[in-house]
């Protein structure tokens, strides 16, 4: 089969090449499938450059999420599953635990994952919309609800026209919060509206506090991208009791003001989907694809390449692209 691969950390040009593998087959509790769409997260580029510093042997083929349809299963599986369309996640090297749970990702023509991280994809779903989902809807269901339910919460999402953001949004929306985001322009306002933001703060002008005080007064709960930047925001904001979820690390780490954040009495979590236990993926994945089959889920502006440019599609993410940017295999 094709794939993408690389036998060592780099540059995207320096490292991935296309190339012909042996395909895989299912091992107990496993199932086979025929990728039709590859997403590239950063998690993906932050692999492949060492950036996140996980060591690997050999070859290891890219990408955690992707959609596509089961053409085998391995013993103990329902081999009814066959035929069915799917959505995987964290398909590649350092998943839950950091122990590898397949030998390859999404970026090839076949991969192999546990029979529970291939998720059947509603009817009427696209395949970009299933490849979408994985770690970006995953990481903001359990930013979202890691605290307890969030209905009838006010959610402060920043960032909210990237990938996490615009699905933290839409399920919390979907869970019955009310939602005020921020985002650096018109046109990411515009992707934040269209994903259900109640309010869209631009924190490039004025005093972006302020501004959420003034939409929303205090929130509930932060699903936060740049903890970095925004803990003295978040700290402004917060109800008591609340908690800022950070899922996302920047070059700079923040200076905890330990005197505002005690009488906040606020919760400071961070999240790693790949750290987090089994149980609670299986059922974020659950919810995420409940979401979806209630019409909740949209994918995002999408950004198409074909295997053979998957290096420009790497370094689409590290520009910083707004929207997806997914890889066509099928």
């Amino acid at each position: 089969m094709r794939a993408a691969a690389y036998t060592a950390i780099g540059a995207a040009r320096d490292v991935l090449t296309i190339r012909e593998v042996d395909r895989p087959d299912p091992g107990p509790g496993q199932v086979r499938v025929r990728v039709q769409v590859s997403a590239v997260n950063p998690t993906d580029t932050k692999t492949r450059d060492g950036t996140t510093q996980r060591p690997f042997d050999g070859l290891r083929i890219p990408h955690q999420d992707g959609a596509g349809v089961i053409d085998a299963v391995g013993a103990g599986v329902d081999p009814g599953r066959v035929g069915q369309r799917v959505w995987v996640w964290l398909a590649s090297p350092g998943g839950p635990g950091g122990a590898p749970l397949a030998e390859w990702g999404t970026c090839a023509e076949y991969t192999v994952v546990p029979e529970y991280q291939a998720t059947p994809l509603p009817d009427g779903a696209s395949d970009d919309l299933g490849a979408c989902l994985g770690v970006p809807a995953m990481t903001a269901y359990h930013c979202l609800t890691a605290d307890g339910p969030a209905d009838g919460l006010t959610v402060l999402v920043t960032g909210g026209a990237g990938a996490v953001g615009h699905y933290a949004i839409e399920l919390a929306r979907w869970a019955g919060a009310r939602v005020v985001t921020t985002v650096s322009g018109p046109e990411k306002a515009e992707l934040a509206r269209k994903a259900g933001a109640e309010h869209v703060v631009n924190y490039r002008e004025g005093d972006p506090a302020a501004a959420i005080l003034d939409a929303v007064g205090q929130v509930d709960r932060v699903v936060e991208v740049a903890i970095g930047q925004n803990l003295d925001q978040d700290l402004k904001v917060i109800r008591v009791g609340g908690a800022v979820v950070s899922y996302a690390a920047g070059s700079d780490d923040p200076t905890v003001p330990v005197r505002v954040a005690m009488t906040a009495n606020v919760n400071l979590r961070f999240v790693l989907l790949y750290g987090v236990p089994h149980d609670v993926l299986r059922t974020a994945a659950q919810q995420v694809t409940q979401a979806v089959a209630a019409g909740a889920l949209t994918a995002l502006p999408v950004h198409r390449f074909p295997l053979d440019e998957v290096a420009a599609a790497h370094e689409a993410v590290e520009s910083g692209v707004t929207g997806k940017v997914l890889v066509d295999i099928g």
